[in-house]
């Protein structure tokens, strides 16, 4: 992160340190840097030079000074060492003094000393961005793959966005941190190396990935309100240290001077090129094609031609096949005499009327995920995961955050509600063994899910397709969850009591007993536990479902659910 600029001279330098050594007075100086280089282009007499100056023991604490050396406007920033080592370690001024550290500087005085600091806090400032990743991805977190490059640029954002002005001359800056970008990674991959001997984060392929340990402390809900509360101070602390103090000094002192050596052009328009750095483009997480990246920004059009057409001529035809809460799309793509089939589900947020009724409707008994990258989240994390472990579920191809879309492998097969449906309508003449048989197979797949401590939030029997040849399907896992401590219950109950809705409400009561019993075998014979089936029949789940199944079939489920017992 160090340059050195060109046009500094030893002769200039050494009066800007005897100018520091007056300012210090009988007081030992730790370090002087010239920091605050937005720009990295050579200096001429117009250019301010900014100067901090870290004292032991410096009673005012934090003191600015102007000093014109050798017809260049010299700006000194005072700070005592406790503060400034304090602002390094926790942010104690909101980080207005340290994050001086974080932009391009040169070391005067104190090189080790700074170059240590420096560490320090880049390796706060990175914690502090594995937190808010895991906070933000909590079921990613441990699949996220990260590129060190990441930090560098996410910090220098941050500091812009609590800093605006600073956008107004950022190319420059921009330019030399990618043109020497293993020189500007220097310090960030020296706090990410000491991260990883903490165990913090591993490393893999080059890539940083969070640690298990780490993601586990990140669980405590007193981490989201601290971060929170950090940019607060940041903001009032850079604004009240870094703008003031220098341009009331400055314009007190010597107004000519402010208006000639002004870094901010106040009539220009803030630079643009910050708009296109996007740290997210640093971040991926898996899927089964590869490593996608968060920034991506692809939508269905730009997906179809890219990835099934592969930039050749073809027909793309995309029609809605249903989603109330979300946007499901079918994608048949025609190329070659070939066609390919793709789904996309865009993810949105629910909010308002959408979401009262899902509040009202399970209120007590299940909180659901409610933003739309939260959901997609889950949805990518869980389906890699049981797809990781044999489980039969759709490919995701490839996931565009951004636009809140997922592209996953289409799977062609019926539901389980249509072998429910034909078990509820089948006379005593009708053979129904297959359906049976796969309900019994939909109880055996559900248990071995939960056997991996994951709870899938959306069990309706929909979400199970029967291929032809009977191997099942699982979809939809936007409110699942890996947490051994989750509702499995639930899972067994939305399965059952959504059961219960399409059987036939005359002469259905032995209908609905069958299907549980086949759904129950199968959950016990995978090695499920007894405790889960009975809770499913307590009251906290059976009066969730009774705005859509009759209570007489509600009435039965529930007493086979509760009735059951251990299998000898």
């Amino acid at each position: 992160m160090k340059q050195i600029s060109s046009s500094a001279n030893s002769e200039l330098n050494n009066q800007i340190f005897e100018f520091c050594r007056h300012v210090a007075g009988s007081a030992n100086i730790t370090a002087i840097a010239h920091v605050d280089k937005y720009s990295m282009r050579t200096a001429n007499e117009k250019t301010l030079i900014d100067i901090m100056l870290v004292i032991h023991d410096f009673q005012p604490r934090v003191m600015s000074y102007l000093k014109t050396v050798n017809e260049r406007t010299v700006f000194v920033f005072a700070v005592d060492q406790w503060i400034f080592e304090r602002d390094i370690e926790r942010g104690f001024l909101g980080e207005a003094i340290a994050s001086k550290l974080v932009f391009p500087h040169s070391s005067l005085y104190g090189d080790d000393y700074l170059h240590k600091k420096e560490v320090t806090l880049k390796k706060r400032l990175i914690l502090e961005l594995l937190e808010n990743l895991t906070l933000s991805f909590p079921e990613l977190a441990h699949r996220i793959q990260i590129k060190p490059q990441y930090f560098m640029y996410e910090v220098l954002l941050n500091r812009i966005r609590v800093f605006p002005l600073l956008a107004y001359d950022l190319s420059d800056l921009v330019n030399g941190l990618t043109l020497n970008e293993t020189e500007s990674l220097g310090s960030y991959n020296e706090a990410l190396r000491q991260l990883e001997a903490e165990e913090k984060i591993n490393f893999l392929n080059g890539y940083v990935m969070i640690s298990k340990k780490f993601i586990a402390r990140c669980q405590d809900p007193r981490i989201k309100i601290i971060n929170l509360s950090k940019n607060a101070p940041r903001t009032i602390f850079a604004s009240f240290f870094g703008v003031f103090p220098q341009l009331m000094n400055i314009v007190s002192q010597n107004t000519e001077a402010f208006l000639k050596t002004q870094k901010i052009n106040w009539r220009k328009q803030p630079d643009p090129n910050y708009l296109f750095i996007d740290p997210q483009k640093y971040v991926f997480f898996p899927t089964s094609a590869g490593l996608v990246s968060l920034a991506d920004k692809i939508d269905i059009k730009g997906f179809a031609q890219k990835m099934l057409l592969k930039g050749q001529n073809g027909d793309i035809k995309v029609e809605p096949v249903g989603g109330m809460l979300n946007d499901v799309y079918l994608i048949n793509a025609h190329a070659n005499g070939s066609e390919t089939k793709v789904l996309a589900k865009r993810f949105k947020d629910w909010s308002g009327f959408k979401w009262f009724p899902l509040t009202l409707w399970s209120l007590g008994a299940r909180s659901f995920a409610v933003s739309g990258q939260a959901r997609l989240a889950k949805e990518c994390a869980i389906s890699e995961f049981l797809r990781s472990e044999g489980f039969n579920v759709p490919k995701i191809l490839h996931v565009s955050n951004a636009e809140r879309l997922i592209f996953m492998e289409y799977i062609d097969g019926e539901n389980l509600t249509q072998a429910i449906k034909r078990i509820s309508t089948a006379t005593p003449q009708d053979t129904i063994e297959a359906e049976i048989a796969q309900l019994g197979k939909a109880g055996e797949i559900m248990a071995q899910v939960h056997s991996h401590n994951i709870v899938l939030g959306d069990t309706k029997p929909e979400n199970m397709l029967v291929k032809q040849d009977g191997t099942i399907y699982m979809i939809d896992f936007e409110q699942a969850a890996q947490d051994a401590k989750g509702d499995k219950a639930w899972d067994v109950a939305v399965f059952l009591y959504y059961a219960g809705h399409y059987i036939q409400p005359f002469y259905g009561n032995g209908k609905a007993e069958s299907i549980a019993k086949a759904f129950i075998n199968g959950y016990l014979k995978a090695g499920g536990d007894v405790n889960v089936i009975k809770k499913a029949g307590t009251p906290k789940y059976t009066r969730v479902f009774g705005i859509f199944t009759m209570w007489s079939i509600i009435s039965v489920i529930s007493n086979v659910c509760r009735n059951t017992e251990t299998p000898k």
